[in-house]
């Protein structure tokens, strides 16, 4: 299990055995292991070589302890986790000039095809997972693979700092339900408007992805949308989408105000648990487990928290939470 952190199967056997003696010397591991002593010796040695074993005396025969692991193995691990998280950005730097490179000599490369409710889903769950700086959205009425309750990846991502602009038709606002959740949106954070009518459904992540539905309206057949990448098309709806946030009309969180004081204000025993959880890093969707509530419940909650803290961000919550001992 630790082999990709340089320590061998055989080193790893030895030095757990060691901690469950707490001391022993080589004869008892010999012994222990049943391995031929000439292989335990050498094994001790990578093993003191890496921090990980100590004899417990200046006599050659002393007893040997072993050594906290985290302490010897910790850089290892770190640098380990430093070289993948260098290696998954140049792979994400080299898929996207691959990309550039193909769409530069083959239309194909362009525009791609996904079919399917369920793998439309999914890539709009991705393309949020990913984003970095903002995600924009024309949102029509009967969406065609995704409701806006569904939609939790957009709290993750408001978390992280990224920006959402949406804009929605009034005939959305009108489905059961549709006005609280986005009113939800816009107290996490989300900047919202609304316009009469929009021309097409649209996504876009980062000005670097589109994503816009192929089929006009539910039951016209499978829907089917166009993932479009950086190109003159992209640039083309992202000046739609610029043209029509300019005419739309800002659209505001109808819930008044917090009228009580966050300094002297004291979360009820629900709202303690909660708070306790998520300062303790906890992810929503362990959260919503524990307290026996859907995923969005939690998010809805700890943004009217943020709300009555006066805070636009998770991690001022969390120090509004220890400066105010609401814990």
């Amino acid at each position: 299990m630790l082999d990709v952190i340089g320590l061998t199967a055989g080193e790893e056997d030895l030095y757990r055995s060691l901690v469950q003696l707490t001391t022993a010397r080589v004869e008892e591991l010999t012994e222990r292991l049943r391995r031929p002593r000439a292989e335990i010796v050498a094994q001790l040695d990578a093993l003191r070589a890496k921090g990980l074993v100590l004899p417990t005396g200046p006599e050659p025969d002393a007893p040997l302890r072993p050594l906290a692991p985290d302490v010897a193995l910790g850089g290892a691990l770190l640098r380990r986790q430093e070289a993948l998280e260098a290696a998954r950005a140049a792979v994400t730097q080299l898929t996207e000039d691959y990309r550039a490179g193909m769409r530069r000599h083959d239309v194909d490369h362009l525009v791609e095809v996904i079919t399917g409710a369920h793998a439309l889903r999914e890539r709009l769950r991705d393309l949020q997972n990913a984003a970095r700086v903002e995600v924009l959205w024309f949102c029509r009425a009967s969406p065609l693979a995704m409701l806006g309750q569904e939609n939790v990846e957009e709290f993750d991502a408001l978390s992280r700092g990224v920006r959402y602009r949406a804009i929605y038709e009034r005939e959305m606002l009108l489905e059961p339900g549709a006005l609280a959740d986005v009113e939800q949106g816009v107290r996490a954070g989300e900047q919202a408007r609304v316009l009469d009518r929009l021309p097409v459904r649209l996504a876009i992540v980062d000005g670097r992805t589109a994503v816009c539905p192929l089929v006009p309206k539910p039951g016209d057949g499978e829907p089917s949308a166009a993932v479009i990448g950086r190109s003159q098309l992209l640039d083309a709806l992202l000046a739609l989408f610029e043209s029509h946030w300019l005419m739309a009309t800002p659209l505001r969180s109808s819930v008044p105000p917090v009228d009580r004081s966050a300094e002297g204000y004291r979360p009820d025993a629900d709202e303690a648990r909660l708070l306790s959880l998520f300062v303790a890093g906890v992810p929503d969707k362990s959260i919503a487990s524990q307290l026996g509530v859907s995923r969005r419940t939690v998010q809805r909650r700890l943004a009217d928290l943020m709300a009555v803290a006066g805070v636009d961000t998770r991690p001022g919550l969390a120090f509004q939470v220890a400066r105010r001992g609401w814990i």
